[in-house]
């Protein structure tokens, strides 16, 4: 969708941008590909004392009301609590508005976001790179749970707890339909009766960390993107949720070439990323009850797969990636029972 969704969107972005650098030019809006619940656009800007710099506009989508994952100015606040904490790399918020529909606008992070175990590119990286990759979203996710969300500006958020955020898939599963449930019920059941305490400290969760939402130059980590569905909640969520894209079991793509199934194969353990993650974080042990947390993840993935490929049904041009997805999610909602059986 082009700007034209939007047309004002251009004065606007060039008036957020002026209250930051009074002389700001923004020249010619861009969508970019990506997310599925806001509006995404590039554009140069100058006028800011340092020289052209490119950056991203995140919108709303019209006529619908900027909630849960389209709330990009609650997307704004997560990123602008976290900027600059040690460790931690997120694009920098530049302006932001509230009017109708919000937006904001952050900087624009050169890098390559790939998800080993999903994803074929022409040109992906090499076994050593993705294995560096890895290790390092494993050490910064460290340091992003070192934060302490209420000093971070973030305490009047709502805390999840485990068995908050189990109803939440839940309740989304229960919309996917029959055809592409399968015997989630059995293990949403299961993940129930098993429901651990919540650790002691609530963290920022950014709900979908992985390495298909990162931005990498090289080996480097240059920024976690995508904060849509970010929360207050157990740390464990986001590290099991980076550990089951190890193995996702499901699957977006029937066959890979050499280079795609080399870098598919260096993606580090579970085990591998766990042992990094507490090296970072300074632990001895490893989390109580990550095998719960690790089999939620599969279901929050059954969850939201599902659901997009009833969507992918409807469409005029389904996606076969998605149709793979639905095939393989009962082999991966299996895995999950394995693991707290």
């Amino acid at each position: 969708m082009s700007d034209t969704a939007v047309p004002d969107l251009p004065a606007r972005t060039r008036a957020a941008l002026r209250r930051r650098w009074p002389e700001a030019q923004v020249g010619e809006l861009a969508p970019l590909q990506g997310g599925i619940s806001s509006l995404t656009f590039s554009a140069t800007v100058s006028g800011t004392g340092a020289g052209e710099m490119r950056v991203v506009v995140k919108v709303a989508p019209p006529g619908l009301p900027p909630v849960r994952n389209r709330d990009v100015l609650r997307q704004a606040r997560v990123m602008e609590a976290v900027h600059g904490a040690a460790g931690v790399r997120v694009p920098g918020v530049l302006g932001h508005d509230a009017g109708s529909p919000p937006f904001f606008v952050m900087e624009f992070v050169e890098g390559e976001a790939y998800e080993p175990r999903w994803d074929v590119r022409p040109a992906p990286p090499s076994p050593e790179i993705v294995d560096a990759r890895g290790r390092a979203a494993a050490r910064m996710l460290a340091r992003l749970q070192a934060i302490d969300p209420l000093t971070a500006g973030l305490r009047d958020e709502p805390v999840l707890s485990p068995g908050d955020e189990l109803d939440r898939w839940a309740q989304l599963y229960a919309t996917a339909g029959d055809d592409l449930r399968g015997d989630e019920r059995a293990l949403a059941e299961a993940l129930t009766a098993r429901v651990p305490e919540p650790g002691p400290h609530a963290r920022i969760l950014h709900g979908d960390y992985r390495l298909g939402n990162m931005q990498f130059a090289g080996e480097r980590l240059a920024a976690i993107i995508d904060w849509e569905i970010w929360s207050l909640g157990d740390p464990r969520h986001d590290l099991a949720w980076l550990m089951a894209f190890t193995d996702p079991v499901q699957q977006r793509v029937a066959s890979r070439d050499a280079a795609n199934q080399a870098a598919a194969d260096a993606m580090p353990s579970a085990q591998q990323l766990l042992d990094e993650y507490l090296r970072a974080a300074g632990a001895a042990t490893p989390p109580a009850d990550l095998d719960w947390f690790l089999a939620l993840a599969y279901y929050k993935l059954g969850a939201t797969m599902s659901v997009l490929a009833k969507r992918n049904r409807r469409a005029a041009d389904p996606d076969p990636g998605l149709e793979l997805v639905a095939q393989t999610t009962a082999p991966m909602l299996e895995q999950a029972m394995a693991l707290i059986a």
